[in-house]
């Protein structure tokens, strides 16, 4: 979620802080109270509460707490010590939300007369920020949308002070106008600056001289934060009332921001027997619709998604929390387990379910005792596997466990869970039996219950046979369909559309090119790759079988001049620089759409992105999407999912359907459905999830309109935003009058008592008009064909599509078998369909596991023997004796950098050597060498970057951002296997023993802050121990009393910091030439196979 509300306290801290100097405005008094508060305390902090009258009211998103009497105004401070006596932990219900009041905020009481009193507003929406004022204020304003004044201040515009004088402020107090003006004027710059989204001041006093804020409700972006963390600092973001905050849901939380998957968890019925654990932001939301639905609003005991490819570890902790809370409390007639989730377009499922099953069967005996049942649906790449594992644990754990792949309606299992629909024999149909169009072993290594292959496959992927039935659906088409002047546009996509793709994306660039090969493109869609952390160079992908090499740019400005023909970007920067390279992309008017997956980009930013767009006349999709599809002609990134749900779906050739959706994981969905029931997809496009993506659903509407192809169209809304209201005015202005199916998730949000925000940041109502049900209530009067809930979307698209073709709208055509693609080496070895035989052997060394290991032993025991080595190398190296402490950290650097496994540059380099017979000078020699910037070089780097950064004060996101902005890597940061949900053991290892026994730890500190930056963008751009090493070493040298500051810095200019590598990695690499001699193993030839051959072709 982008927009999050903050307490009172917090945002008049802000105001305090960072309100521009030069307004009347007064300092915010006040001091905040909740259950661990200590009075005595509060008052020597703040000795105000005992001299002074005060003001007292819940601190709690409550609204309109003076109507409700939740506040005490004029009181002693023994008077309001027993005010929040009485009501702390005591249950208070405000509307249809019955929650327990344990925040407080007290205030000096500012004495005032109702004239004083004014209103002020600040909220934002797509294309501006809205200021509101009233010359009335207070509790007893009434409907302040009504009587405000208002002014729009567009995106990137500045707020015109005469207009705020003349219109604003026209009926304010003269003599009062100009006082206000500047403080509204202020308000303004700190609301823009600090990514606020909503700022309501009532009443805000203005007295003859001076201006308080007495009652203020506030959001913030919360996707700004590594922009705002400096001025922020740490923000609390409470629940709404009614919802407490539960240790799991925190625990979840933190997941989540060290992760760079999506994992949320908001419990809103503990003792509820519907459990949930929903792969996928819109899936999540549309199962908990269908249960609700079905009349178990009030069993549903959680809301929560998983999805992003999260990985095995964080799969396993997300499931076993959920599986924790379940078995907390009995229920007499058991409880249900929904572990569904749409059609995946890049997350492994099998991956993902290994770390489920490992915490079901964890938790085998609570899932027996607690009557536990459990329904499975899912697909995607992988999936085949995954439900056979899951099957097969099934017949293990002695609980109900039902598996379900794509061949059934994806919320189908909430009715069989609620028994509201009978529970088919699985398998009964026959499986999904292709990945990548190959052909899975029949039957191999599988029992009957959990079988993943049939005994063959047709590859023509059939249309759907017409339903002899009469049609229940009455459709009435207009005589002529309507179409705007379109003689100037140009489709946004075409079987020539070329492409560039920002970011190192491999998996999403090969998916493009097999999606361009299956669908008989003459030459691949993408054309260049642009990633500015490398120089320009080629790197290989796959044609069909032919291998081709697409060019790398380490600058934008060379991959547009080479390919002026493409005309599509897909950006993959992270939300950190999405904005930056987008706004570089639109300076080449040979772009024509944008394509932003990122999700979280600040929405001031986006706002701004749209709005140089809309100049521009480009499209952007986006942000936080999966992409879009145009069946046989182009697709964004990772869209359509793998290669058997592209064949599956009918991908690679038009249909005549078109859809728009929010979601990106529920537009592989709606490929599905609709190529069960229609002819398939002519062209797809997920908007994005974010509250403000680049393009809007009358966008796509509107081209779908205006293509003589596309002969009905689907639309997939959801709730919060008002976008879908202009579709029903479209419907009902005829100017769309082709038959269109539309359905908007999120109808069980008016169904709970508290509000919960879903897994989109936009799927958030904020009134009644917002919320799902009046949309499709609205879209069904206006025309459009809106079924009963999404479990019927299906059979209402089938019918419509059935009812157009007896008319003669749609002609089906004969089906043409689409070509093979061969499934990747890597690929193939997941699903267990080759093997390989090593290259070569190593006894000595394993990075694979949890820790590392030397020849068996943990480096956690490694590092506990003390060989004495570390005094010597304080007398050779530094010709002093440093103190014991310096010595221990020496020789715990030598044994964790000693050695990293038969992989890396140097010891690969010794093993060759060795095998071909060289002594060990020569072998170790050729090791060593590897040893420079890419290799083992990182530690005089990364002291060098950290040293620099925290001498010349800049704050750990300062820092991050100018590397990001400078387009360098940070020296230290980073692990291709470790991440910070998988620490590496060695890092902290010696990370505790530099805090514990230095004596001071500045550098590393200051290292560790940006780790947290880092690790929220990506797991695994965790501080690793070149880092760690580095940092300490600096502060080592700087803090021990050894040294002068000329010494340490001489020390670290020639390189020691680097030595200790050296030293360390010898000894791993004399190891490893030992080893290979022991093992008497023979001249190491490279096999060809591995070796990709890509001679030029000559002109005959």
């Amino acid at each position: 979620m982008s927009a999050k509300a903050i307490r009172e306290a917090s945002g008049k801290g802000l105001i305090n802080r960072l309100l521009p100097d030069g307004t009347a405005a007064a300092n915010c008094r006040f001091a905040s109270v909740d259950e661990h508060t200590k009075m005595s305390q509060l008052t020597t902090d703040h000795p105000w509460l005992l001299t002074e009258k005060l003001v007292v009211k819940p601190d709690q998103l409550i609204k309109r707490r003076g109507k409700l009497g939740l506040i005490a105004v004029n009181k002693t401070f023994p008077e309001v010590q027993q005010w929040i006596t009485d009501r702390m932990n005591k249950e208070q219900k405000i509307g249809a939300a019955t929650g327990r009041l344990r925040n407080f905020i007290i205030e000096p009481f500012i004495p005032h007369t109702a004239e004083e009193e004014v209103y002020v507003c600040i909220y934002s929406h797509r294309h501006g920020d809205t200021i509101l004022f009233h010359h009335e204020g207070g509790v007893d304003i009434g409907d302040v949308d009504a009587k405000a004044v208002k002014i729009e201040v567009p995106v990137g515009s500045t707020l015109d002070p005469a207009e705020v004088d003349s219109k604003l402020l026209a009926q304010a107090a003269p003599a009062k106008k100009a006082m206000i003006s500047k403080f509204i004027q202020a308000l303004y710059k700190f609301y823009v600056d600090m990514y606020f989204t909503y700022l309501e001041i009532n009443p805000l006093v203005v007295t003859a001289k001076e201006i308080y804020v007495l009652d203020l409700a506030a959001k913030l972006d919360a996707t700004a934060d590594f922009i705002c963390r400096p001025h922020w600092g740490e923000i609390d973001y409470p629940p709404p009332f009614g919802r407490d905050a539960y240790p799991e849901e925190a625990y979840i939380a933190d997941l989540d921001a060290k992760s760079g998957a999506s994992l949320k968890l908001t419990i809103l019925n503990k003792s509820g027997r519907i459990w949930t654990m929903v792969a996928g932001g819109g899936a999540s939301v549309i199962y908990s619709d269908t249960i609700c639905d079905l009349g178990a609003a009030g069993e549903l005991a959680n809301y929560g998604e998983y999805s992003g490819a999260p990985s095995e570890q964080q799969t396993y902790e997300y499931a076993k929390t959920i599986l924790s809370l379940m078995t907390q409390e009995k229920h007499p007639e058991g409880k249900v387990l929904i572990t569904g989730g749409g059609i995946a377009n890049f997350t492994n499922v099998a991956a993902t379910f290994r770390g489920i099953i490992t915490a079901l069967q964890e938790f085998q005996q609570r899932l027996i005792d607690h009557k536990i049942s459990i329904f499975v649906r899912r697909a995607g790449p992988n999936y085949q596997e995954g439900l056979r594992r899951m099957r097969e644990v099934g017949q293990t754990l002695g609980i109900p466990l039902y598996v379900f792949g794509p061949e059934t309606h994806m919320t189908s299992i909430c009715g069989m869970a609620l028994g509201k629909r009978p529970i088919p024999v699985e398998n009964s149909a026959a499986p999904e039996t292709t990945t990548a169009n190959f052909l899975l072993p029949n039957g191999q290594g599988t029992s009957s219950a959990s079988n993943v292959a049939g005994d063959g496959i047709d590859m023509t992927c059939k249309r759907p046979p017409m339903d002899p039935r009469p049609n229940p659906i009455e459709i009435s088409l207009p005589d002529v369909v309507a179409k705007r002047d379109s003689s100037n546009k140009e489709p946004m996509f075409t079987n020539k559309t070329k492409a560039i793709v920002w970011g190192m994306q491999t998996r999403a660039v090969q998916s493009t090119l097999d999606f361009d090969f299956v669908c008989r493109r003459a030459e691949p869609s993408v054309v260049a790759i642009i990633y500015p952390f490398t120089g320009d160079h080629k790197q290989k992908y796959y044609w069909g079988h032919k291998e081709i090499l697409i060019p790398v740019y380490k600058k934008m400005n060379d991959a547009m001049t080479k390919h002026p023909d493409a005309d599509v970007l897909v950006n993959f920067a992270s939300l950190r620089s999405a904005y930056q390279s987008t706004v570089e992309t639109m300076d080449y008017p040979q772009i024509r759409t944008i394509a932003i997956i990122a999700e979280g980009i600040p929405e001031n930013q986006t706002r701004k992105m749209i709005k140089l767009a809309n100049e521009k006349k480009v499209s952007i999709i986006g942000p936080a999407t999966v992409g879009g599809v145009k069946p046989g002609c182009f697709k964004i990134g990772n869209t359509g999912g793998m290669m058997d749900n592209i064949l599956h779906s009918m991908l690679y050739r038009p249909g005549s359907v078109a859809y728009v959706s929010r979601s990106g994981g529920m537009s592989n969905e709606l490929n599905n459905i609709i190529s069960k029931a229609t002819d398939g997809v002519y062209e797809g496009v997920a908007i994005g999830g974010d509250r403000y993506p680049g393009t809007t659903f009358m966008d796509h509407i509107m081209r779908y309109q205006d293509d003589d192809k596309v002969k009905m169209i689907v639309l997939l809304g959801e709730v919060g935003g008002v976008e879908e209201y202009e579709v029903c005015e479209a419907i009902q202005s005829g100017r769309v009058n082709k038959p269109m199916v539309a359905w908007c998730i999120g109808t069980c949000a008016g169904m709970f008592t508290a509000e919960v925000q879903f897994g989109h940041a936009g799927s958030c109502a904020n009134s009644t008009k917002e919320t799902a049900t009046s949309k499709n209530e609205a879209l069904k009067a206006a025309g459009a064909y809106v079924p009963d809930s999404f479990d019927t979307l299906g059979e209402m698209i089938g019918s419509i599509y059935q009812g157009l073709v007896s008319k003669g709208v749609i002609v089906p055509c004969t089906e043409v078998p689409p070509p093979t693609v061969p499934m990747d080496y890597s690929w193939a070895r997941e699903l267990g369909l080759i093997r390989k035989p090593a290259s070569f052997m190593t006894s000595i060394c394993d990075e694979r596991g949890q820790e590392l290991l030397y020849a068996g032993m943990p480096i956690s025991d490694v590092l506990s023997k003390n060989v004495g080595i570390g005094g010597v190398i304080s007398l050779l190296w530094f010709q002093r004796c440093l103190p014991s402490y310096v010595c221990k950290f020496f020789e715990m650097c030598l044994m964790v950098t000693a050695d990293h496994g038969p992989a890396v540059s140097g010891a690969h380099n010794t093993i060759v050597c060795a095998r071909a017979g060289k002594d060990l000078v020569s072998s170790l020699v050729s090791g060593l060498l590897t040893i420079g910037d890419r290799f083992g070089g990182a530690l005089d780097g990364a002291a060098r970057q950290f040293s620099e950064a925290y001498d010349s004060g800049l704050h750990p996101a300062e820092f991050v951002n100018s590397m990001r902005n400078k387009g360098q890597l940070i020296m230290g940061i980073g692990h291709r296997v470790k991440s910070i949900n998988n620490p590496d053991q060695r890092v902290k290892i010696v990370k505790e023993f530099v805090i514990e026994n230095f004596p001071a730890t500045p550098l590393l500190l200051y290292a560790l802050e940006v780790e947290k930056i880092t690790t929220s963008k990506k797991p695994n751009l965790i501080l690793n121990v070149d880092g760690v090493i580095a940092c300490a070493f600096v502060d080592m040298l700087n803090n021990c009393g050894s040294f002068t500051r000329e010494e340490a810095q001489e020390y670290i200019q020639i390189g020691a910091i680097n030595s200790l590598f050296v030293l360390g990695r010898s000894v791993g690499f004399i190891g490893h030439y030992m080893d290979q001699k022991r093992l008497k193993q023979g001249l190491y030839r490279h096999p060809w196979d591995d070796i990709s051959y890509v001679m030029p072709e000559l002109n005959n």
